[in-house]
C-alpha cells in the first residue's frame, strides 16, 4: 500500500489549542503506529524465511524509542503549514533514521542494551547460537546488525518519499535530507576520535555535539519539516539558531544521564559512557574543575571497562566532587534560555511555539 496517490491530505482537525503534552503523546504513539506498519510492510516484501529475524528484531525495535526527532520534523512543519496525516508520516520516517544510527552506535561502542533490553548486535549474535550456526556468534551479531541498519537508513527515505506529500514539497526538501544524514556520519567519526584522544577541550566535546547530536536530534529535523512545508529563510534561520542551542542542551543532559542516570529510566547500564571511556562533556568539566589531587584520582581512574560497580560509583561521587554536575546544569539553562529566544521575533504561528518551547524543556529537563 502506497500513500503517494494524496494529492492534496486533509489538515486535522484538533482543539484549538491542543495542550503539549497531550499532543507530545499524540504525536509519538501515532508516529510509532506509522514507522511499525511501514516495517511489516516492507519485511513482508522482502524477507524471507531465513531472514525474518530482521523483522521481528527492527519491528520490536521501532516501537520503543521516543520519537524525539520525528516530533521535530512535524514541528517543524507546524511553522509553516496545518498537521496532516501525510505530514506525519513524513516526520515518522526520522525515527527509522534515527534506529539505522542507535544500531550501529551500539555495535561500535560495544553496548549491550539499548532502550531497557538487549542492543539489535546482542539479539542477532542470540539467535545465531540458537541457531547452532558456525562461526563467532559475536561477529555475526554485529554483522547482522549493521545490515539491519542499513535496512532502517534505505526504508527512511523511502517512508519520507511514499509520505504523501507532494513530490515537489519532497524534492524541495532533499538537499537538507541529504545534509543531515552525512553529518550524522561526520559527527560519528568525531565522536570516535574524541574517544581516542587525550584531553579534548570542551569546546572540541561540544563541536562534536552540534555535530552528531544537536544538529541530528533537534536543528536538520527543524528545517526538514519547515522547508517540507514551504517555510521561509526568516523561519528556517530562527528555527536554526533554535536548534543549535537546544541541541547541545539535550546532549548535555545526555552527558550527564550517562553519568549520574537511573539505569531504569535511561536503559543503559550504570556508568557506561565512563565504561567505555566517552569524553564527554561532564568528564571534561570534571577535569577542568578538579583540584589537583581530584585530578589525579580521576587519571588513576581511566580505563574503566573493567570497572566493577563499587568502582564505578566512586567515579561517579568523585565527578560530582568537583562541582561538574552543577556547571553541566548551568550550561543546559543557558542554552534553553537562549533556544527560546531565538523563536520570539519569528513569524511562527502560537501553536507551534508553544510545542517548540514544550520540546526544549523535554530535551533540556528529562531525568532531572
Amino acid at each position: 500500500m502506497r500513500f503517494t496517490g494524496e494529492a492534496a491530505p486533509r489538515a486535522v482537525h484538533r482543539s484549538a489549542h491542543e495542550d503539549f503534552p497531550g499532543w507530545h503523546r499524540r504525536i509519538r504513539a501515532e508516529a510509532a503506529d506509522h514507522v511499525r506498519d511501514f516495517v511489516v510492510r516492507r519485511a513482508a516484501e522482502h524477507l524471507t524465511p531465513e531472514t525474518e529475524v530482521i523483522g521481528r528484531v527492527l519491528t520490536d525495535f521501532v516501537g520503543r524509542g521516543k520519537y524525539l526527532r520525528s516530533t521535530f520534523v512535524l514541528a517543524g512543519w507546524l511553522c509553516g503549514a496545518a498537521e496532516t496525516p501525510a505530514a506525519l508520516r513524513a516526520a515518522a520516517s526520522a525515527e527509522l533514521l534515527h534506529c539505522f544510527a542507535l544500531i550501529q552506535d551500539d555495535v561500535m561502542d560495544e553496548s549491550a542494551t539499548r532502550r531497557g533490553r538487549p542492543a539489535a548486535h546482542v539479539r542477532f549474535a542470540d539467535w545465531h547460537r540458537r541457531c547452532g550456526l558456525t562461526g563467532s556468534a559475536e561477529r555475526f551479531g554485529e554483522s547482522a546488525a549493521v545490515l539491519a541498519a542499513d535496512l532502517c537508513l534505505v526504508w527512511a527515505a523511502q517512508m519520507l518519499r511514499e509520505s504523501g506529500l507532494p513530490a515537489d514539497a519532497v524534492s524541495r526538501a532533499l538537499p537538507r535530507y541529504d545534509w543531515l544524514r552525512a553529518e550524522l556520519a561526520v559527527g560519528q567519526f568525531r565522536d570516535l576520535v574524541n574517544q581516542v584522544a587525550e584531553e579534548p577541550s570542551l569546546g572540541e566535546v561540544l563541536a562534536v555535539a552540534r555535530a552528531k547530536s544537536g544538529h541530528y536530534t533537534v536543528r536538520r529535523p527543524l528545517e526538514l519539516g519547515a522547508e517540507l512545508a514551504g517555510c521561509d529563510q526568516e523561519v528556517i534561520g530562527a528555527l536554526g539558531e533554535y536548534g543549535d542551542a537546544i541541541g547541545e542542551a539535550f546532549q548535555l543532559r545526555d552527558d550527564l544521564l550517562g553519568v549520574f542516570g537511573d539505569p531504569a529510566t535511561t536503559g543503559k547500564p550504570l556508568g557506561d559512557d565512563l565504561r567505555a571511556g566517552k569524553a564527554t562533556s561532564v568528564v571534561v568539566v570534571a577535569r577542568d574543575l578538579a583540584t589537583p589531587a581530584q585530578r589525579r584520582e580521576l587519571d588513576g581512574l581511566r580505563g574503566g571497562a573493567s570497572a566493577d560497580e563499587a568502582e564505578l560509583r566512586r567515579w561517579v561521587r568523585l565527578i560530582e566532587g568537583t562541582g561538574a554536575r552543577a556547571e553541566v546544569e548551568r550550561l543546559i539553562d543557558e542554552r534553553l534560555h537562549r533556544g527560546v529566544a531565538a523563536l520570539a521575533a519569528a513569524p511562527i504561528p502560537v501553536v507551534a511555539r508553544d510545542h517548540l518551547t514544550g520540546l526544549a524543556l523535554a530535551c533540556g529537563e528529562r531525568g532531572r
